[in-house]
């Protein structure tokens, strides 16, 4: 392991010197919490900058930047476009970082040895947070991020489900640090509800006694689509007045439209495509439904709890250690569509039930404070300067 005595001479008063690197600084749960982690860092002392890979995915950026911290593009264009290394080295060779902190397995399985190609004297501390599941991501990440994590000082997994997917020799010097959302802001909205919810609805145009489903999640395989529109359309068999609305864009548009038009869904069903306040969305909801088939530790569920919402969710990855069942929030199986609609007509049916599970989601979800996860991350910097 690389030292601080390895590095140039600081003095006193110096800022520690941090690099977080993403693939993406796009819309996504592990983006939201790199940058929440930034936006709560102890800036007095660390001296936080972020850097992403693919030119495209920067609706994040202003964001980060607004938080007065330097944001560099290596200017991939797309996934086999690994020019963005080059970018990368020059990066690491000027500006002399102390840490260099990888988040997400493409980053990480490309950007080590970059980071090994610098003699050893020369060479920051790195280490890599995994926020999904370490089976999940495609074969060749897969073995170039095994590959190359042993390099690594240390490894941290954002969910115990995180954590017990690694392999057992990384899973050994691993630790698992529950990061979180910036519940400020969750406050603000909550103090406001009605006025938030009157907005949201006005805009649906949905008629008084309508209930509002939402969904928070990337078009994508395993965020369950699929299985929602088809739960949608049960439910509007059974008569229910519930609209269903989602928040997200991703590769799967064009096959979840066509299957929403066979299906006959209409306005019982809207894609609002990305937004900016799907926080909003999820305060006015009378339900927050995720229907995922695989999850690390959703930050769309942490957010949904911080805004004491009624949530129906697949038990899948960590996504039990953030609802536990008829406590403040219904889990069921993934893949059901007609489990996950029984489970919505029960809270459409029951309305002590929503107001019940919303109340305890609200009162858990401190569990979830990023300021938390910041300040265990910034010990675990200090301490690998250290060795």
């Amino acid at each position: 392991m690389q030292g601080a005595g390895d590095r140039d001479v600081r003095t006193p008063t110096s800022r520690i010197r941090v690099l977080l690197v993403t693939k993406s600084l796009g819309h996504g749960g592990a983006e939201k919490l790199l940058v929440d982690l930034v936006a709560t860092g102890d800036h007095k002392a660390f001296d936080y900058e972020v850097a992403y890979i693919l030119d495209s995915e920067d609706t994040l950026v202003p964001a980060v930047e607004s938080q007065g911290i330097t944001v560099h593009r290596l200017g991939a264009t797309h996934n086999l476009d690994v020019r963005w290394m080059v970018a990368f080295r020059r990066l690491l060779k000027r500006k002399q970082y102390d840490i260099v902190h990888f988040h997400l397995p493409y980053s990480a399985a490309l950007g080590r040895p970059v980071v090994l190609s610098f003699p050893r004297g020369h060479r920051p501390v790195t280490l890599y947070t995994e926020h999904s599941l370490w089976t999940k991501v495609s074969p060749l990440v897969k073995l170039l991020n095994g590959l190359t994590i042993r390099f690594d000082d240390a490894v941290v997994a954002v969910s115990q489900a995180a954590f017990d997917a690694l392999p057992v020799r990384v899973g050994r010097r691993a630790r698992v640090v529950v990061h979180g959302v910036d519940l400020s802001s969750s406050v603000e909205l909550v103090s406001r509800r009605s006025e938030v919810r009157r907005g949201v609805r006005t805009e649906l145009d949905l008629p008084d006694g309508e209930l509002l489903a939402v969904t928070v999640a990337n078009l994508r395989s395993e965020k369950g689509y699929d299985v929602l529109l088809e739960c949608a359309a049960l439910v509007a068999e059974r008569g229910l007045p519930i609209t269903f609305v989602a928040a997200g864009a991703g590769s799967l548009a064009d096959e979840l439209a066509h299957t929403h038009r066979a299906l006959g869904l209409g306005d019982r069903f809207r894609f609002l495509g990305r937004r900016a306040d799907a926080l909003a969305l999820m305060t006015a909801a009378d339900i927050v439904v995720l229907p995922s088939r695989q999850e690390g530790l959703p930050v769309v569920l942490m957010e949904a709890t911080s805004v004491g919402a009624a949530i129906v969710a697949t038990s899948v990855g960590g996504v039990p250690q953030v609802i536990t069942d008829g406590w403040n929030g219904l889990l069921v199986s993934p893949g059901r569509p007609e489990v996950l609609a029984d489970a919505i007509e029960r809270l459409w049916a029951e309305p002590e039930l929503r107001a019940t599970l919303g109340r305890q989601a609200g009162a858990d979800s401190t569990r979830f404070d990023i300021a938390r996860a910041s300040a265990e991350l910034e010990e675990l910097y200090r301490a690998l300067l250290m060795d």
